[in-house]
């Protein structure tokens, strides 16, 4: 079964993005904060990492720019998703590693879509 990670501090959208995991046959992993996915990161590898970026916290910006860093996390795909959705911001998560931007709400269409893309 294959697990995705998600990073998420608002219960709301932690509950709509594993809903469209759920259905789709993953394993969801929730952490609500950055320092949380972190620890997860250091001893687990799921298959993908879905990462809001305003986080308690550090950004989801620097989470991101973590995990693209650090030799056991760089090749995990991460999504970004959040209501910061200025083309300035997606700029800035695709700068800091991300391999896609997906803007709240997210549409459930979009976001298997890119799921397919990223995680074959």
């Amino acid at each position: 079964m294959s697990t995705a990670l998600i990073v998420e501090d608002v219960q709301t959208d932690l509950m709509i993005l594993t809903s469209y995991l759920e259905n789709s046959g993953w394993l969801v992993i929730s952490a609500k904060s950055g320092e949380d996915a972190l620890t997860y990161l250091s001893n687990n590898q799921p298959d993908i990492v879905f990462l809001d970026v305003v986080l308690p916290g550090r950004s989801g910006f620097e989470i991101c720019r973590t995990i693209k860093t650090q030799t056991d996390t760089k090749k995990i795909p991460v999504v970004m998703c959040s209501t910061k959705n200025t083309d300035m911001d997606r700029f800035w998560g695709l700068k800091q590693g991300a391999d896609f931007y997906l803007s709240k709400p997210v549409e459930r269409n979009e976001f298997l879509s890119v799921l397919e893309k990223l995680v074959r």
